[in-house]
C-alpha cells in the first residue's frame, strides 16, 4: 500500500515539476532552474522517508561546489534524485533515452547536462567530448556526476566500467570521487515496489587523474563495487535482525 501511495505521489509531483522546470528554463542563467530541480529532489527524498520509511544516510562528505567528478554506483531510479538532493548544483552525464520524456530534453539542455548516445562507441565518445568542452567553459565550481557502468544494475551485481569517468577526470583535470550505495535494496531499479530501511550513500576518498586508463578504471570499479557489496550486506543484516525481533514479539503476544 505504501508503495502504491508513494508512486502515485511521485509521478504526480514529477509531472508538475516537469512543467515548472520547463518554465524556469526560460529564465536566463541556471540559478532558477537548478533551484527548481533541487526542490523536486528534496521533496522526493522527503516522500521516501515519510511514505515508504526509506531513510537516506550520507557517509563521507558530499562535494558541494567542488570541481570534481562524482563516479557513483547506479542501482536505482532514485540515485540521481538523492545525489542532487545531497550535493546541490550538480551537472550530470545521462543517456539520450532521457530525451523521450516530455519537456525533459529542454530542461536537460538548459541545465547543461551532458547527454551521451546510449549505443556507446564513437557516437557516445563524441557527445561526451562535446559535453566536456562545454563544462570547461562553465567557470563556477560544479561537480559532474557520472554512472561509470552506463546502466542500472541489480543489487549484488555490476557491469564493466566504461571510460567516461576517466575521460572526464583527465580532460577536465579533476579528481574522481567514488560513491557506493545500497539504495537499490529500498528502491530496486525502476520497479514499483519500495522497501523500508536505511539507504546509505557513501562518498569515498578522491582519486587523482591518471594517464593509465585501465589501471584507473580497475581501481575505481574495485572501490565502488567492494563498498557497495559491504553496504548491501549491512542492510541485509539489519533487516534479518529486525525480522527476528518482530517474530519474537509476535510469538510472545501469541502466548500471552
Amino acid at each position: 500500500m505504501r508503495s502504491f501511495v508513494f508512486n502515485i505521489l511521485y509521478w504526480s509531483i514529477s509531472a508538475v515539476y516537469a512543467v515548472i522546470c520547463a518554465v524556469l528554463a526560460l529564465i536566463p542563467g541556471r540559478f532558477a532552474l537548478m533551484h527548481g530541480l533541487r526542490s523536486y529532489c528534496r521533496l522526493t527524498v522527503l516522500l521516501m522517508r515519510v511514505v515508504c520509511g526509506i531513510k537516506v544516510e550520507v557517509r563521507g562528505t558530499p562535494p558541494k561546489n567542488q570541481s570534481v567528478v562524482i563516479a557513483a554506483k547506479h542501482q536505482s531510479w532514485g540515485d540521481g534524485i538523492v545525489m542532487m538532493a545531497k550535493c546541490g548544483d550538480v551537472n550530470f552525464v545521462c543517456g539520450d533515452h532521457m530525451l523521450k520524456f516530455p519537456l525533459i530534453g529542454w530542461v536537460l539542455k538548459r541545465c547543461g547536462a551532458i547527454v551521451v548516445n546510449n549505443q556507446g562507441g564513437a557516437a557516445a565518445a563524441e557527445s561526451l567530448k562535446n559535453g566536456i568542452e562545454r563544462s570547461e567553459g562553465e567557470g563556477a565550481p560544479r561537480p559532474v556526476l557520472i554512472y561509470p557502468e552506463g546502466h542500472l544494475t541489480e543489487v549484488g551485481t555490476g557491469m564493466r566500467y566504461r571510460s567516461g569517468a576517466w575521460r572526464l577526470s583527465n580532460q577536465l583535470d579533476r579528481p574522481v570521487v567514488p560513491v557506493a550505495t545500497n539504495l537499490g535494496q529500498c528502491w530496486p531499479q525502476q520497479k514499483w515496489g519500495k522497501f523500508s530501511g536505511t539507504a546509505v550513500i557513501e562518498f569515498m576518498e578522491p582519486m587523482q587523474p591518471s594517464a593509465d586508463r585501465n589501471s584507473f578504471l580497475s581501481q575505481l570499479e574495485c572501490n565502488v563495487e567492494r563498498q557497495s557489496r559491504a553496504l548491501e550486506a549491512e542492510f541485509a543484516h539489519q533487516h534479518q535482525a529486525l525480522q527476528s525481533v518482530q517474530q519474537t514479539e509476535y510469538r510472545a503476544e501469541a502466548c500471552s
